[in-house]
């Protein structure tokens, strides 16, 4: 009968090998600059969220009935990015930086906390895929008020919602498959 080797206590690893994985683990903090990085992003989309909403409000007076839809589908669009954007920051710096804690507050996403890797690349891909169906929504409303929009990129834009549409179910197949396998 052959017995399992006992585990080793961290303290009787060598000094190097304590060393560089303390140094690996602490590398993680290398990602929070890109987090803040993305919360700047926010900010600049909020910026042009509002200048968008400006604009378009300006003359909502003399909007058709289809321009003020392609007005709200373009508001719809920079909320879908914010977030994305929100989704990826925190889920994003508490899978691989550091959790966040804000103890027991009352507006603390309920999902916060809770999205792993698989989850995250699910709500992407939720995310890009409706903001492909909005771009494809807004030249739909174009052609309809009559504007020209050419055939070849028309043809680009069901392309491309098709082909995030086709990769989303992908993804979840794949992790479906993947959540019924043993564990390794």
């Amino acid at each position: 009968m052959t017995q399992s080797p006992t585990p080793r206590h961290p303290s009787s690893k060598p000094a190097i090998e304590r060393w560089l994985e303390t140094g690996l683990f602490r590398a993680r903090w290398l990602m929070a600059p890109f987090y803040v990085g993305l919360v700047v992003a926010l900010a600049a989309l909020v910026v042009v969220f509002f200048r968008e909403a400006f604009v378009e409000f300006s003359h909502v007076m003399t909007m058709t009935p289809e321009g003020a839809i392609l007005m709200v589908l373009s508001l719809i669009d920079l909320s879908l990015a914010g977030n994305l954007l929100l989704i990826v920051i925190f889920s994003g710096y508490e899978n691989f930086v550091s959790k966040i804690d804000t103890g027991d507050h009352e507006d603390r996403p309920s999902w916060m906390g809770t999205v792993d890797f698989s989850g995250l690349k699910m709500k992407l891909i939720a995310s890009i895929v409706a903001i492909s169906a909005i771009a494809l929504l807004k030249a739909f409303m174009k052609l309809a008020e009559g504007e020209q929009i050419d055939d070849r990129h028309l043809a680009w834009l069901v392309a491309i919602h098709v082909t995030f549409v086709v990769s989303g179910v992908l993804l979840a197949v794949m992790d479906l498959l993947t959540s019924k396998t043993d564990k390794h």
